[in-house]
């Protein structure tokens, strides 16, 4: 149980390092609104991966690799949250007033808004499904009992997701410190936006 255990954190780490629509999404709370909200779209994220982790342990995300149709739904969904997401502050970065060069502050973002935006944004990607359903059991060692291994995986998976955003998240926030200006914010709205756009598109056209 030991070496499955070591040899599942270290695989949890490497692929935590992979960056997705999680991390532009991350970021760019934790740039444009602060450490906060950073953490909280964070742990929102984390609840995604949670949930995708107790649903490959209950046999429940391995509906989407029996099901095309399920895969595809979840897939449009995924892809129609991020282009949102990405329209929306291609907005934002488009119908900035030039008032707003006077009010550095950018307008507030809730935490809950900024928690259930990570959880969205992770749980509507099928790619975490089909990954979750195919990564976490090959870690199981024979003879453990299935689904409460599972069960403990899934929970140390979303803790190392979340130990590898917490220095993002910080870095993010102090380097929002000298982002202070209108025009630095907007050019991060149209950066961020057109990241959030291509993503959403590339997971529509992906089969």
């Amino acid at each position: 149980m030991m070496s499955s255990l070591v040899a599942f954190v270290g695989a949890a780490f490497l692929i935590a390092m992979v960056p997705g629509p999680s991390t532009a999404v991350i970021l760019r709370r934790a740039v444009m609104n602060g450490r906060v909200n950073g953490m909280a779209t964070v742990l929102g994220n984390e609840c995604g991966v949670l949930l995708w982790g107790l649903a490959a342990a209950f046999g429940l995300s391995a509906l989407l690799l029996a099901s095309r149709l399920a895969y595809d739904a979840m897939r449009i969904t995924g892809a129609v949250v991020l282009v949102y997401m990405g329209a929306r502050a291609l907005w934002k970065a488009r119908h900035a007033t030039e008032a707003e060069e006077e009010a550095p502050q950018p307008s507030a973002v809730s935490h809950g808004r900024a928690f259930w935006q990570g959880a969205i944004t992770n749980f509507a990607n099928p790619k975490a499904g089909v990954f979750a359903v195919s990564f976490l059991p090959q870690f199981v060692p024979h003879g453990a009992p299935v689904l409460a291994t599972l069960v403990l995986f899934s929970m140390i998976w979303a803790a190392i997701d979340m130990i590898w955003y917490l220095p993002m998240v910080w870095l993010a926030g102090r380097a929002r410190t000298v982002l202070q200006r209108a025009s630095v914010r907007r050019r991060m709205e149209q950066v961020s936006g057109i990241v959030l756009v291509g993503l959403g598109i590339r997971l529509a056209a992906e089969s």
